[in-house]
């Protein structure tokens, strides 16, 4: 038996924690004396304590822990447990990566004083024959999902020149989850649709536009410039706003190259 001394020492576990982790049962001491309350240890306790290092180091909270540790030798359920954290760190990590750029953005224009203002022009979208996607996805950033859907087309799709990629969110209020998006892609010839790719020939549209170059960290600031320029000039929004991929994440990975149109329809 060891003491919590030197178990401490072995497990590279203060006494503190493990006389914490023991108040909410998840390493109890093999023995403890009634007269003294000293805390003893067996050796093969150190397992037990290896187990809750490295769960805690992949980030579970000590309640978990102590969930895992009754079915760690159910390999099904562990592994259950442990792919669920690797989502959930995912998760993390792809907002994590989106904050950091909004960061990275904030601090490059305050390092080159950039020029916020927007310049808003009117002009009209013709009439288009385009391959369309329309569904409800979890959140706005799951955009692409409806992107991989064209690839349900046996033909392949040749692009219209100029080619037009746009996403139009058809929510009537900003929405946190289960948001309505549909992208579409102009093209040239005659295809059939399939479950989830139609083609149509999509109206002309008067829009109010601005093309931003850049991060897509601009779009709220850009927003507010295009909707104060149709209130000022005599207009009003007259349908769902869209944005039209002139440059985007799939013609190169660097956000300093991208160049987006975003329009809002207008009467």
């Amino acid at each position: 038996m060891l003491k919590i001394g030197d178990f401490s020492k072995l497990s590279r576990v203060s006494v503190r924690m493990l006389r914490h982790y023991d108040d909410i049962g998840l390493l109890k001491p093999a023995e403890t004396d009634a007269l003294t309350g000293y805390r003893y240890y067996r050796e093969d306790q150190l397992l037990v304590m290896g187990r809750i290092t490295a769960l805690k180091d992949m980030g579970f909270a000590l309640a978990d822990i102590v969930r895992i540790l009754e079915i760690y030798d159910d390999r099904e359920q562990l592994d259950s447990f442990l792919l669920a954290r690797e989502e959930e760190l995912s998760r993390l990590s792809r907002e994590t990566e989106y904050r950091l750029t909004l960061l990275e953005t904030a601090r490059k224009r305050l390092r080159e004083e950039q020029d916020m203002s927007f310049n808003v022009t009117v002009r009209t979208i013709p009439e288009r024959y385009a391959a369309t996607v329309r569904m409800v996805v979890p959140r706005y950033e799951d955009e692409g999902m409806l992107w991989a859907m064209m690839a349900e087309c046996k033909t392949p799709l040749i692009p219209a020149e100029p080619c037009m990629a746009a996403a139009e969110f058809l929510d009537k209020e900003f929405k946190e989850e289960n948001v309505e998006i549909m992208v579409s892609m102009t093209v040239k010839g005659s295809y059939e649709d399939t479950e989830h790719v139609k083609f149509r020939t999509l109206p002309a549209v008067k829009v109010a536009s601005c093309v931003i170059k850049g991060s897509y960290a601009q779009m709220g600031d850009a927003t507010a410039a295009v909707v104060s320029w149709i209130n000022e000039n005599g207009y009003q929004v007259d349908g769902s706003m869209f944005n039209i991929y002139h440059v985007s994440p799939h013609e190169t990975q660097n956000p300093d190259e991208y160049v987006t149109e975003l329009c809002f329809p207008i009467a």
